[in-house]
């Protein structure tokens, strides 16, 4: 068994090449007037480095329109690079180090089976249902829910969002993630009775006792946590705090003392005193990070060997060279562009979650 002990890390990124460490700092010191990098915080330590900005998903999105940059790499997933085209200017160019680079949850609800299953709702019942999607979605997603009166939400709003929601309709269809969803109902008092899982078709009966219909996705990372994970934690270390991201699944959060997105994580464990313990059900190159950055406090993977976001691994220091020299050299293979008539509805969904 890994022992965990304060300032000791038993996980260890890959180390890179520094040849191509050095090619990357210098390529991006010349395209720094018209260059921003965008780096999520499951990226790897030799990405994150060359990060102008690090956070979650929607913020780095926010913040590179704000820095009015003409070239924009997004080191994360598919989705995320997106949502940055989204909300970007017409003279900005978004870019993916790796076009491959997608994520599970979003995969999950593709637009067809949403629009169908929205056709059997609707149909089923006369009382409004608002759609909500997480912002873990893809643009065809976004689309849907801005022309059918919904909202994006992350995993930070997800309760305001949820107030929104039944404030203009007495129904909600989550996308597409189950777990963010049951969890956010069940923390606004909403009966697990009136939560439908659409792993089937609701009947009639179900459609008209449910008030949150979620879609049956999930992050392949977070729901692998376990609620003897959460027990095995306690039993190792009394009085630990046990801290998980809203995806995680509904018996790990309601075992664990908080729960939220992962600036919620970062922020309560930065807030916290010197000496304090905690176990972390993230992914695992933010809870190496924090790790490394707190050595005054024990802070250990919810897993004992910790998870990694495979997808979001697929980034690399040599791919994103790869991407700085297409900038420089004028090609545009791995830009991601959103349709026109997709990202107008797409935007209006991010637009009402913003203007909150």
């Amino acid at each position: 068994m890994i022992k965990y002990e304060k300032g000791v890390s038993a996980f260890k990124s890959i180390e890179s090449d520094p040849a191509i460490l050095d090619e990357i700092a210098a390529l991006k010191e010349e395209l720094k007037d018209d260059l921003v990098i965008l780096g999520h915080h499951y990226q790897r330590n030799d990405v994150i480095r060359f990060a102008d900005v690090t956070g979650d998903s929607l913020i780095l999105s926010q913040k590179a329109v704000e820095m009015k940059k003409k070239h924009i790499v997004f080191c994360g997933v598919y989705f995320m690079a997106e949502c940055a085209d989204i909300l970007s200017d017409d003279d900005q160019k978004v870019y993916i180090p790796d076009m491959r680079a997608g994520c599970a949850m979003a995969n999950m609800a593709n637009i067809k089976d949403v629009e169908m299953i929205w056709e059997h709702l609707t149909s089923g019942t006369k009382e409004k249902i608002i759609p909500v999607t997480y912002i873990n979605s893809s643009a065809d997603i976004k689309y849907f829910v801005g022309k059918n009166d919904g909202i994006i939400c992350t995993s930070s709003n997800a309760s305001r969002i949820f107030d929104w929601a039944m404030e203009r309709g007495s129904k909600i269809l989550f996308l597409p993630d189950q777990f963010l969803g049951i969890n956010t109902a069940i923390s606004k008092g909403i009966p697990e009775s009136a939560i439908f899982t659409l792993d089937r078709l609701p009947d009639e009966k179900a459609i008209e006792v449910s008030q949150v219909f979620l879609w049956n996705g999930y992050c392949s990372v977070h729901k692998r946590f376990t609620l003897d994970d959460v027990t095995k934690r306690r039993n190792e270390y009394p009085g630990i705090k046990i801290v998980v991201h809203g995806e995680c699944t509904a018996d790990v959060v309601k075992a664990s003392d908080a729960f939220g997105s992962t600036s919620t994580i970062i922020k309560m464990i930065t807030e916290s005193e010197k000496g304090s313990a905690w176990a972390v059900g993230t992914e695992q190159h933010l809870v190496q990070r924090l790790t490394d950055r707190f050595p005054d406090k024990t802070i250990v993977p919810l897993a004992e060997s910790g998870f990694q976001c495979v997808t979001m691994s697929m980034i690399t220091p040599e791919k994103l060279l790869n991407t700085l020299k297409e900038i420089k050299e004028d090609i545009t293979e791995h830009e991601v562009r959103v349709a026109t008539e997709i990202k107008h509805y797409a935007k209006t969904a991010l637009i009402r979650m913003l203007a909150l």
